[in-house]
């Protein structure tokens, strides 16, 4: 019988079959192989053993959070403790444009923020709303229907919100909330596992949050086709970069204000940390 991982704990995954969650073992010849379950994962199971017997072909995975067969990931970036981080955000948007996962933003706290310092983020906010849906977590009506028919992963630092996020969507779920350390601008981690919630005619992975992310190697290729803006701006060059070569119309598209400044240079810092097309990567090995 098939069902879908809700949640690993240890060596026991908790799978929903039809309208049933059940515990089950890994197979042996399982637990031996490479391949691990992630929550998200659709199954075989043995129901008399209550044992998953085969993890069926992915349509796609993340590392961080370990996750498969997502459809859409919501980032939830927090304005103030801890403070707006466009490079995380672009880490986390290369992920998953190159994993064919829709992204959608949304962003917290905005409450704590004064007029001046709301002015200073408006326009990094409404440059991110000209390419992806974008959301305030008081938003709470519209947030609701991106849910349906969708496989929904919640992305984002610890203490960005999305517990708070989930508990104001659903308050019966009363998951636990953390505190911001002053000192640090981080929030204390309170989901320990990922977790998958049917909620809202859809399903909703709530996700550990993280002080840092390490940028999971790629081709420089694919990092520079995660940044859906570019091709906007045609340069002279098929195989442009948008770094040195002359007439290029991304850096012009930068120098004009076009393109935000910010986010061209996480894209710079970003491939310095992937692999270029003559050299070997270790992606799929």
């Amino acid at each position: 019988m098939e069902g879908i991982i809700t949640k690993i704990l240890s060596d026991k995954c908790e799978v929903k079959i039809d309208k049933e969650v059940v515990t089950c073992n890994l197979r042996g010849k399982l637990k031996a192989s490479k391949l691990l379950p992630l929550v998200g994962d659709r199954v075989i199971i043995n129901t008399s053993e209550m044992i998953i017997e085969k993890i069926l072909p992915r349509k796609n995975e993340l590392i961080r959070p370990k996750v498969a067969n997502i459809s859409q990931g919501l980032i939830v970036q927090s304005l103030k403790n801890p403070l707006l981080d466009t490079n995380l955000i672009d880490k986390i948007l290369v992920e998953l444009e190159f994993n064919n996962i829709k992204p959608i933003i949304c962003f917290t706290k905005k409450d704590l923020l004064t007029d001046e310092e709301y002015q200073n983020v408006i326009n990094i906010i409404s440059y991110y709303g000209s390419l992806y849906p974008i959301y305030y977590n008081d938003e709470i009506d519209k947030i609701k229907k991106i849910f349906k028919n969708e496989v929904t992963v919640l992305i984002g630092q610890t203490g960005a919100g999305k517990s708070t996020l989930l508990n104001k969507l659903d308050p019966n779920l009363s998951l636990q909330t953390g505190e911001i350390s002053l000192a640090l601008s981080r929030g204390k981690h309170t989901t320990r596992h990922v977790t998958m919630l049917e909620l809202f005619d859809g399903f909703i992975l709530d996700s550990p949050g993280f002080s840092a992310l390490d940028f999971y190697n790629m081709r420089q290729i694919e990092v520079r086709d995660a940044f859906i803006e570019f091709p906007k701006y045609p340069c002279p060059y098929r195989d442009c970069m948008h770094i040195n070569e002359n007439d290029c119309q991304v850096k012009e598209a930068v120098d004009k204000g076009l393109i935000l400044k910010s986010r061209y240079d996480n894209y710079l810092s970003l491939l310095k940390t992937a692999y270029s097309e003559n050299e070997k990567y270790k992606r799929r090995m």
